[in-house]
């Protein structure tokens, strides 16, 4: 994801766990999170929950990139406060413009924020 989101002119940041994402994103105020379900620590869901309480995220695009595709998996992720849901694995052709979908026309040109489990 990091390869593809880069050469299209993206800034991606990484976050080893979930409780570094939340702070980093704190720190950032990100125009888009991409938010791995699988993460040590905090799983995706409790992470999407803690970014929704804070005010200043409360409108940033989480969008879940996760190999949990089993029934009720999308509404999980959408009932835990994530904007959208993105299967792994990712199709290289099409993943830009399924994340740009979560983009607004203010944040189309910014950056993107990865808080994604780095151990793929």
């Amino acid at each position: 994801m990091r390869f593809i989101l880069e050469s299209h002119g993206y800034e991606v940041v990484s976050a080893r766990d979930g409780r570094l994402g939340i702070a980093q994103a704190q720190r950032e105020t990100p125009s888009l999170i991409l938010l791995d379900i699988q993460l040590p620590d905090l799983d995706g869901y409790a992470v999407a929950r803690e970014l929704r309480a804070i005010p200043a995220l409360q409108d940033v695009p989480i969008v879940a990139v996760t190999s949990y595709a089993m029934a009720g998996d999308r509404d999980k992720s959408l009932a835990a406060g994530c904007s959208g849901y993105i299967e792994k694995p990712i199709d290289p052709d099409t993943f830009v413009g399924e994340m740009e979908e979560y983009l607004t026309a203010e944040t189309a040109a910014s950056e993107v924020r990865d808080a994604t489990d780095t151990r793929r």
